[in-house]
């Protein structure tokens, strides 16, 4: 029994091991920015294995528990060409998606989930297929939308409620995507969180671990702009008085 589990261990190795000979898709960007004014966007899809995959891409609504659906036909308006491709090895592929020209908010920006999936085209015996899926965010801004989404992380409010909570407000019609937030009194920390979106007009509020109100409360956190970078903010609150953060030079 033991000489069968050694054999069952290494082949379940080996299949892993081809695997991650085989897999590997790469994309150019870390999200997708479609100007409501342009006819089309589109990314870069780079097979960076030695076996061909059938390359799958599609958009669904976007939802904020990380839940995905299987692809499937829906309403949205837009269309991702091509739906499926084959790439050989070391292979690339433009993926385009093309807006209908209706069909979406036109005050606001909007987001969507795009997935591109890796589908192994062939296995020899004893290796594993796996299916694998990446999935960014598209925002789609409408044409003639106010406001610069550069500025969009220094317009949100954030207000410390009597209650013992934190709350920012987004008054801008753009997104704005947050990493490592948190709130502190000195050295002690009341409040952390690591990643965060707050759409247009929401309101998102953080409960606080028991802070004195004689101490004022500092803030800090990481935006991430259009391109993936990476920006630092900071904030001190006193008393109820709603107050936005201001860039700071260095994480």
């Amino acid at each position: 029994m033991l000489v069968l589990f050694f054999r069952s261990a290494l082949l379940a190795l080996g299949c892993l091991s081809v695997f991650s000979a085989q897999a590997g898709i790469v994309l150019n960007t870390t999200r997708v920015i479609y100007q409501g004014k342009d006819k089309e966007v589109s990314l870069g899809v780079h097979n960076s294995g030695a076996g061909e995959i059938l390359l799958q891409s599609w958009l669904e609504p976007y939802d904020p528990t990380g839940v995905s659906a299987q692809p499937q036909d829906s309403d949205l308006p837009f269309m991702v060409t091509p739906p499926l491709a084959h790439l050989q090895g070391d292979g690339k592929q433009l993926v385009r998606i093309i807006h209908a020209g209706h069909g979406m908010p036109s005050e606001r920006e909007s987001v969507l989930w795009l997935n591109v999936q890796e589908i192994p085209r062939s296995a020899a015996e004893n290796t594993l297929q796996i299916a694998v899926r990446q999935r960014i965010k598209l925002f789609f801004r409408p044409a003639g939308l106010s406001g610069d989404p550069a500025l969009a992380a220094r317009q949100l409010q954030w207000q410390w409620l009597p209650g013992g909570e934190l709350e920012v407000f987004n008054p801008g019609p753009f997104h704005v995507s947050m990493l490592r937030i948190g709130a502190h009194q000195g050295a002690r920390e009341l409040a952390s969180q690591d990643s965060r979106m707050v759409a247009p007009g929401q309101r998102w509020r953080l409960p606080l671990k028991s802070p004195s109100t004689s101490a004022p409360l500092e803030l800090r956190f990481t935006s991430i702009n259009d391109f993936g970078g990476q920006e630092t903010y900071r904030a001190t609150l006193k008393g109820a008085q709603a107050v936005s953060a201001s860039l700071v030079d260095s994480p």
